[in-house]
């Protein structure tokens, strides 16, 4: 416990940097003391943007200053578990951007070292925050919906070729894999959180268009423990993007409709026929109304840190959407289900993503 401003710092300069030092500046006991990056000149920028009084060209100049309790890092996801479990090694709590790392092997070791150096390993999917999400988990979770039957879980964004030109996308070396790992793992994560263990997934990897090693959109079919069956689908080249999620229970459908960040007005609880108003009227949403996003998800996280309890749920179970993810490519490589138990039996999944992927022709089926 401590009532001291916690000592952020922010390790990679990019767009996604930018909701990190805004969450920080927003949360009053939090005082951001350096930024990182490769380049020198871009870390000094943002260090200034941003007030912060140090800058540094690498993590490691950051973790021999020491003086910092939280490292955030925000740099492209080749380079998530060297930086993660050297500032874990530092004595530092880690809040990692997705997709946290690019392996399963990776994964676990970054867990390792959270554990053995009696440190916090959040991954942020801010999908999981806000009033409504946390509502509806609680219908769910209580049986006031009713067992949970069907699902589908939708990421259909764009991106055109252009967006493939930053060197480290769409390689498996330096990207890990294609959007089902950098994309479609937030609405996976978010539908995981709402309906719990996974029990089995079927996947396919597709290559349809775009200039990449990787994927560029993939299908899967995955169940949960409750017995509930979801139909799963990423894309990179859906001109009309959304990001929604539908899942079917004996009572209601539940439908989340938004693209980067949903509100209540985003959220939707539809009763079956013969539900009663007054059963129905109570799975209203709370008046008091809080978005999605890195803001709450932050100050989860540095409230625990601070009051030194465990991470809120929002920022636990970091392994459990991306062994779905990494169980889709390795159905798609081996062409069986892949279970919670025989997921790590892929030892070639395990250390890297890299799948064969469907090359489908013009005019093929």
């Amino acid at each position: 416990m401590t009532d001291r401003n916690l000592r952020a710092a922010i390790v990679g300069t990019g767009a996604i940097a930018a909701a990190h030092a805004q969450a920080l500046t927003d949360y009053p006991h939090a005082d951001i003391v350096a930024a990182v990056d490769v380049s020198a000149e871009r870390a000094g920028e943002f260090a200034s943007r941003w007030g912060i009084p140090a800058s540094y060209a690498s993590a490691e100049e950051l973790l021999a200053a020491g003086e910092v309790d939280v490292v955030h890092v925000c740099t492209p996801p080749g380079v998530h578990a060297e930086q993660t479990i050297a500032a874990l090694d530092a004595g530092a709590h880690v809040v990692v951007e997705k997709p946290p790392a690019l392996s399963l092997d990776q994964l676990d070791a970054m867990t390792d070292a959270a554990t053995r150096n009696d440190r916090a390993l959040a991954v942020v999917f801010q999908q999981r925050t806000g009033t409504a999400a946390a509502h509806v988990r609680g219908l769910l979770e209580t049986g006031a919906l009713g067992r949970p039957l069907i699902a589908t879980c939708q990421t259909l964004w764009y991106r055109d070729p252009a967006y493939f030109e930053v060197p480290w996308r769409g390689k498996w070396a330096t990207e890990g894999g294609g959007p089902t790992l950098g994309h479609g793992i937030h609405q996976i994560d978010l539908l995981a959180w709402l309906l719990g263990d996974w029990a089995s997934v079927q996947g396919q990897l597709w290559h349809l268009a775009r200039e990449v090693e990787t994927e560029d959109a993939s299908t899967a079919v995955v169940t949960f423990a409750s017995g509930a069956v979801a139909s799963v689908i990423t894309s990179l080249l859906s001109p009309r993007e959304t990001s929604s999620i539908r899942i079917d229970t004996e009572k209601a459908t539940i439908t989340v409709d938004h693209l980067y960040g949903h509100g209540h007005d985003n959220w939707r609880i539809t009763p079956a026929p013969g539900v009663g108003d007054d059963e129905a009227a109570s799975w209203v949403l709370p008046a008091v109304e809080e978005p999605s996003g890195h803001g709450p998800l932050l100050r989860d996280i540095y409230d625990a840190l601070r009051s030194g309890g465990p991470l809120p749920a929002t920022a636990a179970d970091p392994s459990r959407s991306f062994e779905i993810v990494t169980a889709v490519y390795s159905s798609a490589a081996t062409g069986r289900p892949v279970t919670p138990a025989t997921l790590r039996d892929d030892a070639e999944r395990r250390v890297s993503l890299r799948s064969p992927v469907t090359e489908q022709q013009p005019g093929h089926a």
